[in-house]
């Protein structure tokens, strides 16, 4: 097996655990839209997801309205959020670690803006680490389940290495997956 030359890390559920109070969360912003439904409905088919995407699936398949500003609503209401505690993937450091020592180059890739890894790293202690590398769909036309955000991670390289390795938690369509390898 080839040694990679690059890990692009997910943020949410692979360095940082923000997925259950993230989705209960949107569980009950969505319930009270008049969306019914729950935290396994939210887990099973929004995590990773931009808060932009969620938006407009919905209201394109329901009549379902959220409002113009529902995701600035949200993007404003997760220091609150991450503020009953965020920690760290168990192990993840050390893992990150011995990437490093290994010599293979890494970064963080995700849906979730920019200000917001910076919020959910620093709680962990874990920006340090990724702060060289931080990638995020609002940079790209077309965030997750597209490969745009991985493509981007991977061009950002001088050496657009061919051994990539993605590490997330959310299973993406293998035919979008494949056309994120260069």
């Amino acid at each position: 097996m080839q040694v990679p030359k690059l890990v692009i890390f997910d943020c949410d559920g692979v360095l940082v655990d923000t997925e259950n109070l993230a989705n209960r969360r949107l569980a009950e912003w969505l319930s009270a839209a008049g969306f019914a439904t729950n935290f396994e409905y939210c887990r099973k088919h929004f995590s990773g997801r931009s808060m932009a995407s969620v938006q407009k699936e919905i209201e394109e398949t329901t009549e379902v309205r959220l409002g113009a500003d529902f995701v600035e609503r949200w993007n404003a209401g997760l220091p609150d959020l991450f503020s009953q505690g965020v920690e760290a993937i168990p192990y993840v450091r050390e893992f990150v670690d011995a990437v490093r020592a290994a010599g293979i180059a890494y970064c963080v890739a995700s849906s979730a803006r920019v200000s917001k890894m910076h919020i959910t790293l620093g709680q962990t202690g874990l920006l340090p680490m990724f702060e060289h590398a931080m990638f995020s769909s609002t940079m790209v036309g077309r965030g997750k389940p597209f490969p745009d955000l991985f493509l981007d991670a991977h061009h950002a390289r001088p050496d657009r290495p061919v051994a990539t390795v993605r590490a997330c938690d959310v299973f993406l369509d293998h035919g979008r997956a494949r056309q994120a390898v260069p």
